[in-house]
């Protein structure tokens, strides 16, 4: 029989549910994804660090865990919370169950908790921190230091230590990938294209990635706010300088935005899971794109050379920019979605186009 948990709101409410995965207290920042599956894709991707996420597909881990499938090497959330968890998973990929998995990774979940109440919450108010504890006890101290949690240091826990080098079978470019928390898709969509892919260290300098003499440079996603990286910023405006080829996803294009002189905002409650509307505004079209993040860049506030590519169908945000004097071009969403819609994987095409042309 499971222990009981709560989840205490930074306002006061309270939710009490079931414990699973790692029984241990943890506070941190409250989002939700309404992506139907992939969870196992959320639970490993390196942008939802600092944070607990609620799922709001009712059923979660029903298909195991399946280590291909993973993003990263180790999740970086706080903390899980499900309304339903599936003790008996069936899939002929299964490699393990979700408790056992959280329980190693020291992930703390919950699960039996009104998770359509709670993403409620979230989208009235907008983001919350929360904690997940065993105790019902609330009170001023608790509430304030709640309160007082912020998530410090993202880019840098994310990021890989050392470089690392991922080879294509017939290689025609090589790529440099600044890994600022990078799924793994990114780099496997490059390499099926021919493209030999070194994944670099977030404070790898301008001068560094010059002199590999690369074909191009790819901005991955990651997590926190984009303004704080304020040495990443300054040496990706160098490698603006340089005209290597780039392309930006996600935190990677907020940060090339932000090398340019624009700015950007956070959102209510962000934009997570895999049915997010993106409209490219020179063909009209609308993509169905898989979105985590919690910032976006202010389209007001972009420079001369940048130009708005995508907006969001919903409310209109910012979804990608391109640039009219170098060859570089962003979007927030993610074109190597996994599990979600591929509709925009047609873009590392168009990054091998711009590189060939640039040669």
């Amino acid at each position: 029989m499971s222990r009981s948990a709560y989840l205490i709101l930074e306002n006061g409410t309270v939710f009490e549910g079931k414990a699973f995965g790692a029984e241990k207290e943890t506070t941190g920042e409250l989002v939700f994804t309404t992506a139907m599956t992939g969870y196992l894709e959320t639970l490993t991707d390196p942008s939802y660090f600092g944070q607990v996420v609620i799922q709001t597909f009712p059923l979660i881990g029903n298909y195991g865990v399946i280590p291909s499938d993973f993003e990263s090497a180790a999740p970086a959330l706080r903390g899980y919370i499900v309304r339903e968890w599936c003790q008996v998973p069936s899939n002929f990929r299964c490699e393990g169950d979700l408790d056992t998995f959280l329980k190693e990774a020291g992930i703390p979940g919950i699960y039996g908790i009104d998770t359509r109440a709670l993403t409620r919450i979230v989208r009235e108010y907008g983001v919350l921190n929360c904690r997940i504890t065993y105790s019902d006890e609330v009170n001023d101290d608790i509430l304030n230091d709640i309160k007082n949690y912020v998530i410090t240091d993202a880019v840098e826990s994310t990021t890989i230590a050392e470089p690392q080098e991922f080879k294509a079978e017939n290689p025609q470019l090589d790529v440099v990938l600044m890994d600022f928390g990078a799924k793994h898709n990114i780099g496997r969509e490059l390499v099926k294209r021919g493209c030999n892919v070194t994944v670099v260290p977030a404070n790898t300098t301008a001068e560094q990635i010059k002199a590999m003499n690369p074909d191009g440079v790819m901005l991955s996603n990651g997590p926190g706010d984009p303004a704080s990286n304020t040495q990443i910023i300054d040496e990706l405006k160098k490698i603006c300088e340089y005209k290597i080829p780039t392309f930006g996803i996600c935190l990677g294009h907020q940060l090339l935005a932000l090398s340019q002189g624009a700015k950007t905002e956070k959102l209510k409650y962000g934009h997570r899971g895999s049915n997010q509307p993106a409209k490219e505004l020179e063909t009209g079209k609308v993509y169905i794109t898989s979105q985590n993040h919690g910032y976006a860049v202010v389209s007001d506030s972009m420079p001369s050379n940048g130009e708005v590519s995508f907006v969001n169908g919903n409310d209109n945000t910012c979804e990608g920019v391109k640039y009219t004097d170098m060859p570089a071009f962003s979007v927030q969403f993610h074109p190597e979605a996994c599990g979600g819609p591929k509709d925009t994987a047609f873009l590392f095409d168009r990054f091998i186009e711009l590189m060939k042309d640039n040669k």
